[in-house]
Parts: C-alpha cells; structure tokens; sequence
C-alpha cells in the first residue's frame, strides 16, 4: 500500500465524535459546533431545479461540465469581482472543493524537479498538506500570527523556499480565523509569484459569507491571471454540501492541463447537480439570506463568548470564530472537556496544525435557535470559564 495513506495520524475528530456518541447514548443534548456544515435549508428553488433535472437516464457527466454551468459561473465572476474570463477556456467546474484542492498538486508538481514545495497556511484546511504530499511535493506549513493578519507574508519567506515553490496556496477569507485580504496584500502575493514564478492557488471557497455592512472579500483573480487558479464553492454560500459542486478558474495554461489531466481521476459533479449549480450561481438573494443567519449567530456567540472572559479573534467573513483560550490551554483537553460537560461541541485549533493549538474553533453551523438553547446549557452548566479539564 501506499504508505501516505498511513503517514498521517488518524482524524482526530474521530476522539470527538466518540464523545458525541457517548452524549447521545445517555440521552443528553448535542450541539455540534465542529463541523462547518450548516443547518439552513437549501433555498427551494435550487432544489427545484435539480429535481426537474434529474434524467430517466443516468449519464456519464464531461469533465468540462456543461456550458451553462461555465456560462453561469463567468457572469458570476463579472457581476460579483469585475472578472472577465472565457468559460471555455479559463473555468473549470468541479465535485466541491475538497477533490480540486487534493488534484491541484498532482497536476502541476513535478516530483522530479528542484520547484516542489507547496507552502501552506498553519492552522489551515489540511487538504493542502496531504495534497501536496501525494503529489511528491514538499509541504511547507507557515505559521500565521495574528499580528500578520494571519496572512503568509512571502515577504517573511525565505527567497530559497519561493524560488523552489510550485505553490503557494491563498486561504481567503481565512479559515478559521475569519480574516479578509486587503488588495494591497493580494497584490505583494501577485509580484511575488511574478519574481519567482510560483503558482498561487487561492482557496476562496468563503468569499460570499461576510457580514452585511463589511467590505465584500475581494478575489486574487482582480490582481493577477497567469500563473493563477481561484477555487470556489457552492457548499457555504448556498447550502450545497452534499451535493459538491464549486469551480476553479483562472490561467487559460492551468485550466487547459487540468481538463487533460481530470479524466483520469473523474469527472464534474453529476449533470442534476449542475443544473442546481447553474441556478445557484446566477443568484445573490439566496446567499444574502444565508448570510444574515450567519451573521446573527455571529453575533450572539461573540457576545456571549466575551462575557466568559473569552477572547473571539477579529473576524466578518467565513463561517467560524476563532477563539482563544486563555494561558494557551490545550485545545483538545478544553473542547473534550465542554462537550462532556454542556454537549457543546467545538473543534480543537490543533486539529487544523500546529499552529492551531490554545485556540478552538465555532462553526456557525447549528440554527440561530440552537445557538441561543447552546449558551443558555452553558451558563446553566455553572461550568467554569475556561472549562475544567
């Protein structure tokens, strides 16, 4: 066997829903903040339009996927970022975002070469690192710092590390802190790959879940094209998890090998599902109204959160809040400890690296109802701030 597929530890969210398991076994509530995947229905009118899809014959989907998906995602990228690329030629559709981050390496790595290094946000989604790895590339976790606006800084980076990069992957807005790129940040990250010719991969999967009022996130496709791929995805902006559906698009020469490289691995999401897809993307209504749920919660957890004595980092867009525990505490010990004691479940900071650890993490997952019944179990716990361990 391949002995990557043991390289890494097994999921440690498997510890968590033991505990969960063992909750519900003696009939105790759950509130699952652990996992991003939200509870609000999928608006009706996409479900519509993959139920009238659905044909009396199943058929192989194309890899392209169909050209009204790539037409609709292009008029989504004019209408939301003022980006203009060509649907046959620039985008890509894809099964959700997860296989596009884990296949992106293996296409453009060379495993022979000198420029294999995939440098990565640390905490961050841990697709990139086993991507990366499948790929015979070098994983290259940087520790972000809030003073950086948990950003990677390639200025921070040694020019012996850029000038051996393939990719440099862009997490944005960021998971799990929240955080918006600045133009001006997109734009050191462009010149950087300019001088040094590394790709960067922008993983903006949360661009569309900010907060009313706030200053929409912008795309790296807005400051560079070559050299250049923007990953996007249906599942949180609009409630399409299951049915994985999202793009990727940007530099003609990327997409183009991808569409040559795909079919050896699959295909685009099936044609139904492309048809919600279509639907989705050429409509904002639905995502506004998401986003006002998400946004609500966002606000009672931070409240109540702050009057634990418990530090939310700064954050308006994604779908988590990062939250630090005081004296560094460790992440897993605290969230084993709350879940058993309230049937609040959070995700441990170490989960997503290293980087991670005194930290956990709130997916705005469960409904505004839940949210409040959560914090009411809590107060009524008694138990301390931080919880015991």
């Amino acid at each position: 066997m391949n002995p990557l597929v043991f390289s890494a530890p097994e999921n440690p969210m498997v510890r968590l829903d033991a505990t969960i398991a063992e909750l519900r076994r003696a009939g105790r509530p759950v509130f699952d903040f652990g996992v991003g995947d939200p509870v609000e229905p999928t608006a009706p009118f996409l479900v519509r339009a993959l139920k009238d899809a659905v044909p009396a014959v199943g058929r192989y989907p194309r890899v392209a996927g169909t050209p009204a998906l790539r037409a609709a995602i292009a008029a989504y990228l004019r209408r939301r970022f003022d980006v203009d690329l060509d649907p046959d030629r620039q985008i890509l559709p894809a099964a959700g975002a997860k296989e596009a981050i884990f296949h992106l390496p293996l296409c453009l790595i060379d495993p022979r070469s000198d420029r294999r290094a995939v440098v990565y946000p640390d905490p961050g989604y841990p697709i990139y690192e086993r991507g990366a790895a499948f790929a015979g590339g070098e994983p290259h976790p940087v520790r972000l710092r809030e003073d950086r606006g948990w950003r990677v800084e390639p200025g921070d980076l040694p020019e012996a590390l850029l000038a051996r990069t393939a990719i440099l992957w862009l997490d944005h807005p960021n998971n799990p802190t929240g955080s918006v790129a600045p133009r001006a940040y997109l734009e050191r990250v462009a010149e950087a790959s300019r001088r040094f010719g590394f790709v960067v991969a922008a993983d903006e999967c949360y661009a569309d879940v900010y907060d009313a009022g706030t200053e929409p996130p912008l795309s790296y496709l807005q400051v560079a094209r070559e050299r250049a791929t923007a990953i996007h995805s249906l599942s949180k902006r609009s409630g399409m998890t299951g049915m994985r559906s999202g793009f990727m698009a940007g530099d003609s020469e990327i997409i183009s090998a991808l569409r040559r490289f795909r079919p050896s691995l699959g295909t685009a999401s099936q044609e139904f599902v492309q048809a919600a897809a279509t639907a989705a993307w050429g409509d904002d209504a639905h995502v506004r109204e998401r986003n006002a749920s998400f946004a609500e919660k966002r606000r009672l957890l931070r409240a109540f959160l702050e009057r634990r004595g418990l530090r939310v980092t700064p954050g308006t867009a994604g779908l988590y809040l990062w939250v630090e525990l005081p004296g560094r505490r460790s992440s897993e010990g605290w969230a084993l400890a709350l879940a058993r004691r309230t049937g609040i479940v959070v995700q441990p900071g170490a989960f997503l690296g290293p980087g991670g650890e005194g930290y956990v993490r709130f997916a705005l997952a469960p409904s505004v109802e839940s949210c409040r019944r959560a914090t009411q179990v809590w107060e009524e716990s008694g138990a301390d701030t931080p919880a015991p361990e």
